[in-house]
């Protein structure tokens, strides 16, 4: 899938931390090296699927840094792509969470990043999170059909770690634990919900920024009976206990040149520069195009071992809470650039156009 050549200027540029800016100034290009797998792509604007790809063998591969760059303009492009049945260890996925967004064109000052909840000394390293149902449980936790705050299934979309300064550009995911049903993972695409917004709202929103939020997680720290961790959690500008950010409405994925929605039901709490009220209106309206329009969406049933590499910057997921059984993964996020708008940038449709 071919990307615009929008190149992006300094004086074009919205929002973004000069410390964190993207190494690429302009959108990259799909070289081909993935061609000769075989893939299928599930739904026209969502996901890809590979059977034959074996992580262990990218890295191990002469000319890896050309095949995994690839498969990052290949993530960008399609938001979410699936590795089947992979035999790969949590330090491949680390070094593959490394090579990814370096590749990719992410800051110097990026590195992969340390979720607030990870506990110190863990076993994988810091950069591994464990997802974990029965620790979910344990440290109480509570699934929607428990909670006391909605029966909504779709109170879990979000898009990873939006609450940090310096977010994450790619995230993937391997389950290993499964029940015998159940716990599918959903993703949507922010490129498709940017494409149904009217031109005038989509404009007016490309002014606004909105604030990002996480002090639950003091809560839950406080749960699982483990300290926040307030250091350095993978950028310099990550860190300390706030848990707070503002970042762009409308932001530009520096790899595509496409622009995506990007305010989640996880951790936005409101845009700015708006009233409460007409802020409460506009976010659930753009809530309602991810969680209503299911051809925007693609739901990718697991089986164990499976790999799902997905870019933050412009999906959101949400996880299906249907089961009683153990269900358990390991994921590893790395991180971007801080968020920015460049008023250059195209959507998806438009930069397909272009290309017919």
């Amino acid at each position: 899938m071919p990307s615009t050549l929008v190149t992006n200027t300094t004086a074009s540029l919205r929002g973004g931390h000069e410390q964190a800016r993207a190494r690429i100034t302009k959108p990259l290009q799909y070289a081909g090296g993935l061609d000769s797998y075989s893939y299928s792509d599930l739904t026209p604007v969502i996901g890809r699927e590979y059977r034959d790809v074996q992580v262990k063998d990218l890295l191990r591969s002469p000319n890896a840094d050309d095949l995994i760059k690839d498969l990052a303009v290949t993530i960008s492009q399609r938001g979410v792509v699936f590795l089947r049945d992979q035999d790969v260890t949590p330090q491949q996925m680390r070094e593959l969470g490394e090579r990814l967004t370096f590749l990719a064109g992410c800051p110097e000052s990026s590195r992969l990043h340390v979720h607030p909840l990870t506990e110190e000394g863990s076993e994988l390293g810091d950069q591994i999170s464990v997802i974990s149902s029965t620790k979910q449980k344990r440290g109480g936790g509570l699934t929607h059909q428990l909670s006391d705050t909605s029966r909504f299934a779709s109170v879990g979309w979000h898009t990873d770690i939006s609450f940090e300064p310096v977010p994450s550009d790619y995230a993937m995911l391997k389950i290993h634990t499964l029940p015998e049903t159940g716990g599918d993972t959903l993703w949507a695409s922010g490129y498709e919900i940017y494409d149904r917004l009217s031109p005038q709202l989509a404009s007016f929103l490309e002014t606004l920024t909105a604030t990002h939020e996480a002090k639950f997680f003091h809560e839950e720290a406080a749960r699982l009976g483990n300290p926040l961790r307030k250091g350095v959690r993978g950028s310099p500008l990550n860190q300390g206990g706030e848990l707070t950010a503002v970042h762009p409405v409308i932001r530009t994925n520096p790899v595509t040149g496409w622009k995506s929605v990007y305010v989640n039901k996880g951790f936005t709490r409101r845009i700015n520069g708006v009233t409460r009220d007409e802020s409460d209106m506009l976010l659930n309206y753009l809530f309602n195009l991810v969680t209503q329009n299911h051809d925007a969406q693609i739901r990718f049933k697991w089986n164990p071992n499976d790999l799902a590499i997905w870019d933050n910057r412009s999906t959101w997921h949400c996880a299906t809470y249907d089961y009683a059984e153990a269900r358990a993964g390991d994921r590893v996020c790395s991180l971007g650039e801080a968020p920015y708008f460049d008023t250059l940038s195209v959507s998806r449709r438009q930069a397909l156009s272009q290309q017919e």
